[in-house]
């Protein structure tokens, strides 16, 4: 029986992040993916490799959302960067037309190039319509400082009391990503799921960030909980891929590696 998993998400023009991460994480772990695209962001080698954000109009993201949903029998789906108010509201409109098992948020707060008050304003708008659905959300070190009003993330238990904050908030379940900015030797990340704290460990490779290692993270978490595995080890095995991706990083022109997802399954 084909398992679907369904993302909304940006597009990027190399492939290291966004929904091609999505998909790609879909297909490694055997379900169906498919997507609606919120924006696209461009890459600029003639510019040291910065991007431009340009949003997908409103009209067109609903029709989008209308076709997925009327194509296939869908009950779980990854939201990534949005970046827009309006954006914002109309996938919160689109999540609330049908009923979902499981909705996972990767709460990407803050696009870079924004002005400060837009940015405000997207980041209040996305707690307000879209954070306050999530059945789990996924949000990386400053996304969790940012989101639990705290001033840092130095432990264990740091981690453990911003994830019962954000839940506190309204998302069911949070998995709060120690990555590579949590002192140690260790990537430690946290999954609170509204009564226990459980803490999965990996040591920590190489000293510098990993492209799509967040979007791989929670399009696995997607995955896996769209072919009805538990919350516990759905996390486990995303663990599991993001480590074996950044272990075997692809390296490219750009300043910075990119996760291969296809490190875990091959």
């Amino acid at each position: 029986m084909m398992t679907f998993a369904y993302t909304i998400a940006g597009s990027e023009s190399a492939g290291v992040a966004g929904l091609q991460v999505d998909l790609r994480t879909f297909h490694e772990l055997g379900t169906y993916g498919l997507s609606t695209i919120t924006c696209v962001v461009a890459l600029h080698p003639d510019n040291d490799w910065n991007h431009s954000f340009t949003p997908m109009p409103a009209d067109l993201i609903a029709e989008q959302i209308a076709a997925a949903t009327a194509a296939f029998d869908l009950d779980t789906v990854k939201i990534g960067m949005l970046g827009t108010v309006p954006t914002i509201e109309t996938v919160a409109e689109g999540l609330r037309s049908q009923p979902w098992k499981n909705i996972v948020v990767d709460p990407v707060l803050i696009c870079k190039g924004q002005e400060p008050g837009q940015a405000f304003d997207t980041d209040a708008a996305l707690r307000r319509e879209v954070l306050s659905q999530a059945t789990v959300t996924t949000p990386n070190h400053f996304e969790a400082r940012t989101l639990a009003g705290m001033d840092s993330l130095e432990t264990v238990d740091d981690l453990i009391e911003a994830a019962k904050r954000i839940a506190d908030t309204g998302p069911k379940a949070v998995v709060v990503k120690g990555g590579i900015d949590l002192p140690g030797d260790e990537a430690i990340d946290v999954l609170w799921d509204g009564s226990e704290a459980t803490i999965y460990r990996a040591p920590k490779v190489g000293e510098h960030r990993v492209n799509g290692a967040g979007c791989t993270l929670a399009a696995a978490i997607t995955a896996e909980l769209a072919k009805g595995t538990e919350l516990k080890q759905a996390v486990q095995v995303a663990k599991d891929m993001v480590t074996a991706g950044i272990e075997h990083r692809i390296v490219a022109h750009p300043p910075y590696d990119t996760v291969w997802q296809g490190a875990y399954s091959h």
